[in-house]
């Protein structure tokens, strides 16, 4: 469908009215947009506070966390290497990591970097973002995935994997004998003049402009927690303003050309820009599909553009979004303060009708809230319930306590004091209390990114009534939650 003149100007001046009615209704409070069209920044501005109870307003320059919007930034770091041919998207991550491995050996010696930015590579779904939550590091989270089964088999499927693509990044860094952060400043920051944007999470909490990570409790915003994202920083570790991610889109949009200067090569950003695998097979025979590129979704719009875009959520605090159309040489990009509820996105479909069709299609806002609501949804089998008026006897506290074994997430330890228990985990040591259920059954309240409130602790009896084995529900997604008595207290 083609654009009329003048419509995509006329949507840049409505932002102002999309933005300040997303803050009005949610609350959020702080957002950032910038957009990009015909290779000129036509808008840039901010709206909110940076932190609530504070009068620091956000502006272009603000300095956001950006979550997820931080694996197409750092496919382009990669395209930039495979530009110079320093590294190739298709190089087995086990040339330059020699001694990463996955549970099948087959896979660990032909996985490619293409493969893990591609999520394909038969790691299950968010595969050690739990890990990072009991505060395991990334050297020992990339470890344990050799613990991993893998389903589906290599490049049969697609699983959403922080890590996974964190280790083709390691991987594309190896091969330039560099760090992760130094190669992103090499091949993209630097150039590009982006000079409020890190890969370390150190830039970001000592910057001047920072805009603090907000969660909502009841009706208001609070900055309560911070988010370091350092064990996945090429997944979600990125922090930048919409300044300079408005220098990024323009790198995008122009095939790798910044001020009349080639900064990466075509080819290698075409590569990234490729369809490899499906995010899901369409539901009908005349549905449009959703596609992986390296690093970011590809989708085909309502108008038969190509629209490539991704979004990034931490639940401690940050929402944010990215979208741009070659064929309309038109990009946006837009950053919050505030937990993922579908703010950015909405900004930016309400944005793209008017550029594309010159009208908003429909409420965005009020299609997004139940698709981040399912996000939160607690699958606990004791989630929404209470806990039994007469629940069935356990055994005496001190008869659960000991170590219990678990080589993926490692030994949890249970100890009992004055008749309750506690569960302490990973290498912190991370210590919750356990309140009996029914039975062998314990409920326990997980922290971190991930948690979404209750969770089961059971035990299970071995043949002469002790407790040989545990579950702990939530760290059971995998099937990985279950850990065998090793010692008694």
């Amino acid at each position: 469908m083609p654009i009329p003149p003048g419509q995509i100007e006329a949507a840049v001046g409505r932002i102002d009215g999309l933005a300040d009615d997303l803050l009005q209704r949610t609350g959020v409070p702080g957002l950032a947009v910038a957009v990009v069209h015909d290779d000129k920044v036509v808008y840039a501005k901010g709206f909110g506070v940076r932190k609530v109870g504070t009068h620091e307003r956000v502006d272009e320059n603000t300095v956001f966390q950006l979550a997820s919007v931080s694996k197409p930034l750092g496919a382009t770091v990669i395209a930039g290497s495979v530009g110079r041919g320093k590294v190739s998207w298709e190089d087995p991550i086990n040339e330059y990591l020699p001694h990463f491995a996955l549970s099948d050996p087959f896979t660990s010696r032909r996985v490619t970097i293409a493969d893990l930015y591609a999520h394909r590579s038969g790691l299950p779904e968010h595969i050690g973002d739990l890990q990072e939550d009991l505060g395991y590091g990334q050297r020992e989270i990339l470890r344990r995935l050799r613990y991993v089964p893998l389903a589906p088999p290599l490049r049969s499927g697609y699983a959403y994997t922080n890590f996974g693509l964190t280790v083709g990044a390691l991987a594309a860094a190896r091969a330039e004998r560099t760090s992760w952060q130094a190669l992103s400043s090499r091949n993209l920051y630097a150039p590009l003049g982006m000079t409020a944007t890190s890969s370390r999470f150190a830039d970001y909490a000592r910057s001047p402009r920072r805009a603090f990570g907000h969660v909502r409790v009841g009706d208001h915003w609070q900055a309560k927690f911070t988010r370091d994202a350092d064990a996945q920083a090429p997944a979600g570790g990125a922090s930048s303003s919409v300044a300079d991610l408005a220098k990024w889109l323009r790198l995008q949009l122009a095939d790798g050309v910044y001020n009349g200067k080639r900064v990466i090569a075509k080819s290698a950003l075409a590569t990234m820009l490729r369809p490899h695998s499906l995010t899901a097979a369409p539901p009908t025979p005349d549905s449009r599909p959703s596609m992986s590129g390296l690093g970011i979704d590809i989708a085909v719009d309502s108008t038969g553009r190509v629209r490539y875009t991704h979004s990034g959520a931490f639940e401690l605090g940050a929402g944010t979004a990215v979208a741009w159309l070659p064929s309309a040489d038109l990009g946006i990009v837009a950053l919050t303060n505030g937990e993922p509820i579908g703010v950015p996105e909405s900004l930016i479909a309400g944005f793209l009708d008017l550029a594309e069709l010159g009208r908003v299609t429909r409420d965005w806002l009020t299609g997004y809230t139940p698709l981040f609501a399912a996000l939160k949804a607690n699958t606990s089998r004791l989630a929404g319930k209470q806990r039994p008026a007469h629940p069935k006897p356990a055994l005496r506290a001190r008869r659960y306590a000991g170590t219990y074994a678990n080589r993926y997430y490692g030994p949890a330890r249970i100890r009992a004091n004055g008749g309750r228990l506690t569960m302490s985990l990973g290498p912190k040591h991370a210590t919750f209390a356990l309140r009996h259920w029914s039975a062998g059954t314990f409920s326990y309240r997980p922290r971190g990114e991930n948690a979404v409130g209750i969770s089961a602790v059971s035990f299970r009896l071995g043949r002469d009534g002790r407790p040989a084995a545990m579950n702990v529900e939530f760290l059971d997604t995998q099937g990985l939650g279950t850990f065998k008595r090793a010692s008694a207290d």
